[in-house]
């Protein structure tokens, strides 16, 4: 449901700007810090926070802290392909795709081809960043002799879907991980976060996209009720806009590592269709 949104005024000026009088202050009302500022406070009616994932759930993601320790003592049991795929990766917001480098070892393990995004940070989308995607995934496609596999988590999944729905004859299969593609863009703990570090609302992305609809590909929606950061219900989706949902186990950032996600995306694999 699309929301129009309804700045706030701006915030309360620093001592520093108020002691420096009334040219500072219209200099920083004026600024696109102040601006971005505001879209981080923007009020929103409280329905549209519905099923956010509680405080207990953030707290939660700690847990990434103790992976480097649990990995050392961690075997997973994986077996060689015998259907191995090109898999592009599609990392979070504000993440780079090397933090799916323990995901992306375990696949190339089993005999797959993985292959970052091409473009480095994950900062949001917009038309150029999209033309420079198309581009990669037609030259993946057109080296593989096959359409890819596109895997995005969070932030990363939503590119993955719009990917599909603009390259459908070069993609084989989407599997998203946490990625909000269902329900109110602000059912999540990360949108102010978002709309400050992007500058634009979460309502009126840079492209056009109606991220709920279905990709023209077979679509696999990874989601946890244990995520901190996504609400569940908008990972998962309603059926129509993905082909299957399967519940995980892991936290948001355990979407990366987590072994029931490995073992997950390795079937999801072996079972795709060229």
């Amino acid at each position: 449901m699309a929301l129009s949104p309804r700045l706030p005024e701006l915030p309360r000026l620093p001592a520093v700007l108020v002691a420096a009088g009334a040219q500072a202050q219209q200099a920083y009302a004026q600024s696109e810090f102040a601006r971005r500022v505001a879209l981080a406070r923007e009020e929103i009616p409280q329905e549209f926070e519905a099923g956010k994932p509680r405080l207990v759930r953030v707290l939660g993601e700690a847990q990434a802290l103790l992976e480097p320790i649990r990995r050392r003592r961690r075997k997973i049991e994986i077996a060689a392909s015998h259907n191995p795929q090109m898999v592009m990766i599609l990392p979070g917001f504000a993440t780079h795709p090397v933090r799916m480098r323990y995901l992306a070892q375990a696949l190339e393990a089993a005999g797959h081809r993985t292959k970052r995004w091409g473009l480095g940070f994950n900062w949001g989308a917009d038309e150029e960043r999209f033309a420079l995607l198309e581009a990669r995934l037609a030259d993946l496609h057109a080296r593989h002799g096959r359409p890819v596999v596109l895997l995005g988590w969070s932030l990363g999944g939503l590119f993955a879907r719009e990917l599909a729905k603009r390259q459908p004859q070069a993609v084989a299969k989407v599997i998203t991980m946490g990625s909000p593609f269902s329900g109110s863009p602000r059912a999540n703990n990360v949108w102010r976060a978002y709309q400050f570090i992007t500058g634009h609302s979460v309502d009126a992305p840079p492209i056009e996209a109606d991220l709920a609809a279905k990709p023209p590909v077979e679509t696999v929606a990874l989601w946890s009720a244990n995520d901190g950061a996504i609400a569940p219900r908008c990972a998962a989706g309603r059926p129509g806009e993905r082909d299957r949902a399967i519940a995980m186990r892991c936290t948001h950032i355990g979407f990366t590592y987590d072994p029931g996600v490995i073992t997950t995306v390795l079937r999801e694999l072996e079972t795709t269709r060229a």
